[in-house]
């Protein structure tokens, strides 16, 4: 009985917090009969609250906690609590269990009679947050739609039994847009397009699906990071590797070697590619796909991470007439966007911009952007002599394979262009050894490289759950810093915005080293990698471990973050 005592109405909730008045109430209440809608529903349909009011008014008379569902990801246990038809009927997502407690985001935790059939279907307490209606909605579809995947997947396997083979000769069916749909396949087609559509819901820069010994396991990289998403049975594995093969337009019946193509597909309205890699391993063929969503590059500098000084070399860089500079770090460092970042300042009518790039990842109005295509002759060094003939100012290529691509780009750069690129090393200064290994001449590399960029990747902490502590003598010892002193840092507790990670996103770190006089001398006499960095920072160079180091004592990221991305005795 205390407890229903404790239930307060919508509407007496928005008149306590100022709202609406009693009369709006009433007229609301006498509307709603005949729309068939919730009070709240009619509040803002009539337009005497807005959405944000309610939330807001609701939250701080309840004291209700409100969630983003933005990007969150919740666990498959938690989301197998209650039923896809429950969370529809009532708008609803479970979004955590603990303590034998279930927090669900609702847009009406007034809505008491949900709560009683959403604690009857869970089998436990429920405790509701905040969040909007729209945002829910989106997070069932999105959610939910992976449970999907898991139903074609025990859909398939009971249809073809779990020693089931590849259905490759029978994908003959095609629908009106080309695609196959023969009864036996449909389930496939369901699995994968779903597993794509929740990848890129959730921001995933790869998906990884790959045949263990006894299951498949499909697994997102998010935030650099992977993650596994769910195990399904192996007698998937070959028909989902043949759908991915008719999609990228490969040959289905090789299966021996790797094989490399390209998927268009369509997300939420928005055209995304995919870059697919097939491989042979031990228990079958596995395959990768890379996500390359055009509308999530970042090309603002300060977003990126690029701050102080490091900003102010990077701007003098990328703002020279001619020579080269090179973006250097492992996969996945965010060199292309860093590169995407210079030519957004630097694309003017003044300049006549070429890029030549393996893919082409972001469409710039006013860029001549070539993309590489090896089977019809197109590689970087062959793309880059024809691109000299189109009368440039800035070229751009996206990576220096080779030495015939290295030697044409310095050619490029002497004779009075400023040529963007990236390397792979480790850091700076070994992008000099690179290049000489290349076969480069020294002589030719001082007179051409104006600066070199290196980077990593390191995860922000989860705003959501960030919680302070003090730091212990290893902290100290890797932050450089007296014992003696005392320090503050922050690490994510891990929460459901985070996936319990307790990282949600990442920023840039970086090591600049514009090259001076006294590196030209350094590197005429062919000195090490170790000579070229000691002197560069004994020049003022910061390091990724300096720049990393900055980040945590920020509270930007963490210790094991540090660890991660620099080397620990630099």
């Amino acid at each position: 009985m205390a407890l229903r005592q404790e239930r307060k109405r919508l509407g007496e909730i928005l008149i306590a917090g100022g709202v609406i008045s009693l009369t709006q109430l009433e007229e609301a209440l006498a509307l709603q009969k005949s729309l068939g809608l919730r009070l709240g529903e009619v509040l803002i349909k009539q337009g005497i609250a807005t959405e944000e009011d309610i939330l807001r008014t609701v939250q701080s008379q309840l004291g209700l906690p409100s969630i983003d569902l933005n990007r969150l990801v919740i666990p498959e246990q938690v989301l197998k609590l209650l039923p896809e038809g429950v969370v529809r009927k009532y708008t609803v997502l479970p979004v955590e269990m603990s303590n034998a407690q279930l927090l669900v985001a609702m847009s009406d935790p007034t809505d008491y009679f949900a709560i009683d059939d959403l604690r009857l279907a869970a089998g436990m307490m429920v405790k509701p947050c905040l969040a909007k209606k729209g945002d829910i909605l989106l997070a069932i579809d999105r959610f939910y739609g992976r449970s999907g995947a898991e139903k074609a997947a025990r859909e398939y396997a009971k249809k073809m039994g779990v020693n089931a083979v590849a259905m490759t000769s029978q994908m003959t069916t095609l629908n009106s847009e080309g695609e196959v749909v023969d009864e036996e396949s449909t389930p496939i087609i369901k699995f994968l397009n779903t597993i794509i559509e929740n990848a890129v819901n959730n921001r995933a820069s790869d998906i990884h699906i790959e045949p263990v010994e006894e299951e498949l396991r499909v697994r997102f990289r998010i935030d650099g990071v992977l993650r596994e998403i769910m195990l399904t049975p192996i007698s998937m594995a070959n028909p989902v590797v043949s759908r991915v093969k008719i999609m990228a337009d490969l040959n289905i019946t090789e299966r021996r070697l790797p094989q490399d193509g390209r998927i268009s597909y369509l997300v939420g309205g928005k055209m995304i590619d995919l870059r697919v890699s097939t491989t042979p391993t031990m228990y079958g063929e596995k395959v990768v796909l890379r996500i390359l969503d055009k509308s999530s590059v970042i090309l603002e500098k300060e977003a990126l991470g690029l701050v102080g000084k490091d900003l102010q070399l990077f701007q003098e860089l990328i703002t020279k007439q001619y020579g080269i500079v090179l973006v250097t770090g492992p996969t996945g460092s965010g060199k292309t966007t860093t590169l995407y970042t210079a030519l957004q300042q630097l694309n003017v009518p003044e300049k006549n911009i070429v890029t030549l790039e393996d893919p082409v990842e972001f469409n710039f109005k006013g860029v001549n952007q070539m993309q590489v295509n090896p089977k019809a002759g197109l590689t970087f060094a062959t793309g880059l002599r024809s691109i000299l003939r189109q009368d440039p100012d800035i070229i751009m290529v996206g990576e220096m394979r080779d030495n015939e691509t290295a030697q044409i780009a310095v050619r490029s750069a002497l004779t009075g262009h400023l040529v963007l690129s990236t390397i792979h090393t480790n850091d700076a200064a070994s992008s000099i050894i690179r290049l000489m290994d290349m076969e480069i001449e020294p002589f030719l590399i001082s007179a051409s490289i104006l600066g070199i960029i290196s980077q990593r990747l390191v995860r922000r902490i989860c705003p959501q759950c960030a919680l302070q502590y003090e730091a212990g003598p290893i902290e100290h010892k890797l932050l450089e810093l007296p014992e003696e002193t005392n320090i503050v840092l922050k690490k994510g507790r891990g929460c459901p915005y985070c996936n319990k990670s307790g990282y949600k996103g990442r920023i840039g770190v970086f090591e600049i080293m514009p090259i001076t006089t006294g590196h030209r001398q350094l590197i005429d006499r062919r000195a090490t990698a170790d000579e070229l960095r000691n002197y560069a920072i004994a020049q003022g160079m910061s390091t990724l471990k300096q720049g990393a180091i900055r980040l945590v004592l920020e509270g930007v990221t963490t210790v094991d973050e540090l660890l991660r991305i620099t080397y620990v005795n630099e």
